[in-house]
């Protein structure tokens, strides 16, 4: 395992520790990234999906409740008893306490893999090589996450929030996001593993979320450089940021993002 992938592995633990904020206040996914996600993987009734690092079920549940057959992998007992809960509706959805790395699975035995907001955090060794050996011939993986992105009109908040940062963590304060159109319309090589796979379909999904001021500190308290950070620099910095909202933006703020889906499909 290299160094790099073990920062993540200790960053990706510290999202148990809040998994009540994270299902609160972590933002889903627009509901016609699922259903695009269906008709583009081809799946039917009882198709058997497994998703990596489910968290609280975000992807989950709108999967569950298609009535398809999911083994959801959450490495976090905290996050995978919130998930454990949601699911308990949906008797063919089960939760198996396990990172994807760790996890065992018959080879060629899913329809679907998946990977929303969680394919960062798996070991590049095996981020695309697994779900090949594990899918049936020409079954399909989707990875899909939501994008911070600067709006048209720009982002105020975007620019009086990063003086916070510079102020408390310096190595926090940050370039702006991307604007829509700079994101990934095509499929990245690394996940062709190797001529493996062929694209399928990349589909962008725009939305917006508001929060007032005690929703996006409790958003802030889910991410994981947040979270790593010691009381006495994380704690004036959400001060800070929570007052500033109040004070500049009269309590609420808009994140704008793009859902993004990447679907792929095992050659035979």
């Amino acid at each position: 395992m290299t160094e790099s992938h073990e920062l993540r592995r200790r960053l990706a633990a510290t999202f148990d520790t809040s998994a009540a904020f994270y299902d609160d206040v972590r933002p889903g996914y627009p509901e016609r990234l699922f259903e695009d996600l269906v008709g583009l993987a081809g799946l039917s009734d009882g198709a058997r999906v497994l998703e990596i690092g489910c968290g609280t079920g975000k992807a989950s549940v709108p999967m569950a409740r298609r009535g398809f057959r999911m083994t959801c992998l959450e490495p976090g007992p905290r996050l995978a008893a919130v998930a454990r809960e949601k699911l308990r509706p949906y008797p063919l959805a089960e939760v198996v306490e396990s990172s994807f790395e760790e996890s065992a699975g018959a080879p060629r035995s899913f329809d679907l893999v998946m990977a929303a907001t969680s394919i960062a955090w798996v070991d590049p060794d095996v981020r695309y090589a697994k779900p090949a050996e594990l899918l049936r011939p020409g079954g399909c993986l989707a990875v899909l996450w939501n994008a911070h992105v600067w709006p048209a009109a720009g982002d105020r908040f975007w620019l009086y929030v990063q003086d916070i940062y510079r102020r408390y963590t310096p190595a926090m304060a940050d370039g702006p996001p991307p604007p829509p159109a700079a994101l990934p319309t095509s499929i990245p090589d690394e996940m062709r593993a190797g001529g493996r796979f062929e694209e399928v379909a990349v589909r962008h999904y725009p939305w917006s979320e508001s929060y007032d001021a005690a929703r996006y500190v409790r958003l802030m308290r889910t991410f994981s450089n947040h979270i790593a950070l010691s009381d006495d620099v994380r704690e004036p910095l959400i001060t800070d940021v929570s007052r500033m909202i109040d004070e500049k933006f009269g309590g609420s703020i808009v994140k704008h993002q793009v859902a993004v889906l990447q679907v792929v499909r095992l050659r035979d």
